[in-house]
């Protein structure tokens, strides 16, 4: 492989948000494999990576929580890694899924751009495919670490700075 991770992003907008929304006229969804790229650099990562990002809606984030995390609320993103079996050669990592309207939400509650806070959101998304997580308060600040440190790269600021 090539000093450039290879990196494949199958972007999907679900069926019932509106085209019109002001996320998809503010922001080039092309944008999410260079914050990959970068993120998987800046972690030393280098195998090829594949995922599906999935901007939903609140309904479909809802009914997903609800489901694999049995909180009955919308959340701003869910990750499910991949479960092949390591014996499979395979560079597919998993699905995200992304509530742009609670992603909106908050960033308007926190005063932050939508776009700052959508890509936190796609690198904290990308972190728990790789295996990264933030039950444990050591691991949480790992990931937060990790997190700060890709998120400067992008130049957005601290997410976790809150004001």
């Amino acid at each position: 492989m090539n000093k450039q991770t290879h990196v494949f992003v199958d972007l999907q907008i679900a069926d019932d948000l509106d085209k019109a929304h002001p996320f998809f006229t503010q922001f080039a969804c092309s944008d999410i494999t260079p914050w990959f790229e970068l993120a998987l650099k800046q972690l030393d990562h280098k195998q090829a990576v594949e995922c599906t990002v999935r901007i939903v809606s609140k309904k479909e984030s809802q009914s997903l929580n609800s489901q694999y995390r049995q909180k009955d609320k919308p959340t701003n993103v869910l990750s499910f890694p991949s479960d092949i079996p390591d014996f499979v050669e395979s560079s597919y990592i998993g699905d995200m899924l992304i509530c742009i309207d609670i992603v909106c939400e908050e960033a308007q509650a926190q005063n932050k751009s939508i776009r700052a806070h959508f890509i936190h959101m796609c690198i904290h998304g990308l972190l728990h495919l790789l295996g990264y997580d933030h039950i444990e308060d050591n691991d949480a600040e790992e990931m937060e670490a990790l997190e700060r440190a890709i998120l400067q790269k992008l130049g957005v600021d601290d997410p976790y700075d809150v004001q």
